[in-house]
């Protein structure tokens, strides 16, 4: 016998809503019930009363009714990458059957479905000769991404993908379908666009794409004893490059496995990550006070079409068992610079497989030309972001030390954090909050108050009712 909360709904119930949608719906035991619930990041384990695989929008609308009507949260999920809280209990709906992708190379808009993931996206806007603010993961779906603000390789010239969406289809707790704009529902417009999950399932969103058929740029791997020198040169070298110039520094030590190149493995490097949206020789120019640090192992920086956007991180695309940290700095200066090494350079024994410090500012720290809910943008400079690889047992131990290296960057941190780098552990209310200024959160539990009074929407880092 289940020990699941889905013993308690009626099986007539169960079989009324397998009646009225199109897609599967599966309780814990029925065949493909794991199978319909996929993570990236292997510590999370999905564990929902009911799993309704959307196939259309009208499954959605049923699936949240049947919430309703059994008070019962919702959670959402697309590409597995997202974990915030347990989803025990809930009625979880998968988007992955929502593959629509349409682009007006003409018009530069896009249209995109909740299933489709930014490699699906940039393999045909390559082929249309434009691009669009996709991240740095070709595997996360594109709704997700976007929902959570969206800083991708192009942020500092045009802003978070979150800024130039024109309008989303989503279902909201009422289980109505609506097509919400700046128009139509002004409030619910702004909310939705950095708030991720919590108003609605977005069915679509329509957003404009840009013209980066090609740019300058890729990855320099700097051998791991370069690591200091690289992270101080990065350090000067973001204080006057153009917005044009996007780029990070990330100190991998990657494992011994036949997904990693062979001069790369079992070694901490230095990865350089450029994408710069002006001329290659510009380009070169810019980039050559870091080729002067010493030889790397690889260099991989130069002219590139969009269709090989996803060389500049080269994010690994099989699910791991990872947790993660982040933190926003108003600065980087010489002393953050050594407090990060001391945790993850050259003489670290460190457990992390990542520390990225990635430029912010330019556009990104502007109020965009439609505003919405992403927050903390005009204080921030930089985000530092960390990944630990290991299983349950190892959970506390490296959430221990990824805090450390965080509370070593505290007197040059905002104290706030950026929703799409917040995870499992950032899901406390009151950890939640640290992704918007309080004005902004105000306005958002207001908001939730008027659409989701029940707090339907509460599986995610969640914006309760005011």
């Amino acid at each position: 016998m289940s020990t699941f909360p889905s013993t308690a709904i009626p099986p007539a119930d169960i079989a009324a809503l397998r009646a009225s949608v199109a897609g599967p719906v599966l309780q814990p035991g029925d065949e493909g019930y794991a199978e319909e619930l996929p993570a990236y990041n292997l510590t999370a384990v999905h564990t929902p009363a009911v799993v309704v695989g959307a196939a259309n929008a009208e499954d959605i609308q049923w699936a949240v009714r049947f919430a309703a009507a059994h008070d019962l949260p919702i959670a959402i999920l697309g590409a597995g990458h997202g974990t915030s809280v347990s989803s025990a209990g809930s009625v979880l709906i998968t988007t992955r059957r929502l593959t629509g992708l349409a682009i007006d190379e003409n018009a530069m808009t896009a249209r995109v479905e909740a299933g489709v993931r930014w490699a699906e996206f940039i393999e045909l806007a390559g082929k249309l000769g434009v691009g669009a603010l996709n991240g740095s993961s070709p595997t996360v779906t594109v709704v997700s991404y976007t929902l959570g603000g969206g800083l991708g390789p192009f942020g500092r010239k045009y802003g978070y993908a979150a800024d130039h969406v024109t309008a989303l289809d989503v279902v909201t707790a009422d289980g109505q379908l609506r097509h919400v704009t700046a128009d139509s529902d002004p409030d619910l417009f702004w909310a939705l666009r950095g708030a991720k999950g919590n108003f609605g399932v977005v069915v679509a969103i329509e957003f404009t794409v840009f013209p980066i058929a090609t740019f300058y740029g890729g990855g320099i791997f700097f051998p791991g004893e370069l690591a200091g020198e690289v992270l101080h040169r990065f350090r000067e070298w973001t204080r006057d490059v153009p917005e044009e110039m996007s780029a990070s520094v990330g100190l991998l030590h990657l494992p011994a496995a036949p997904f990693v190149p062979e001069p790369l493995r079992d070694r901490l490097v230095a990865h350089l990550r450029i994408a710069y949206l002006g001329s290659p020789a510009d380009g070169e120019a810019l980039v050559a006070p870091f080729r002067e640090l010493g030889t790397p192992i690889i260099d991989a920086v130069g002219p590139m079409p969009y269709a090989a956007v996803a060389a500049v991180h080269n994010d690994p695309v099989d699910p791991l068992p990872i947790y993660e940290h982040a933190a926003l700095l108003r600065e980087l200066p010489a002393e953050a610079v050594e407090a990060i090494l001391r945790y993850a350079g050259p003489e670290a024994d460190s457990p992390l497989v990542l520390a990225e410090v990635r430029h912010l500012g330019g556009a990104l720290s502007r109020t965009p030309e439609s505003p919405n809910a992403v927050g903390n943008r005009d204080e921030t400079l930089y985000n530092v972001f960390l990944v630990a690889a290991g299983g349950p047992p190892d959970a506390e131990a490296l959430h221990a030390y990824e805090q450390r290296l965080i509370d070593a960057l505290a007197p040059w941190s905002t104290g706030r954090r950026y929703l799409n780098f917040m995870f499992a552990a950032d899901a406390a209310p009151e950890t939640a909050a640290l992704a918007y200024a309080p004005g902004v959160y105000t306005r958002l539990a207001e908001i939730k108050r008027r659409v989701d009074p029940a707090n339907l929407f509460r599986v995610n880092h969640n914006i309760p009712p005011a």
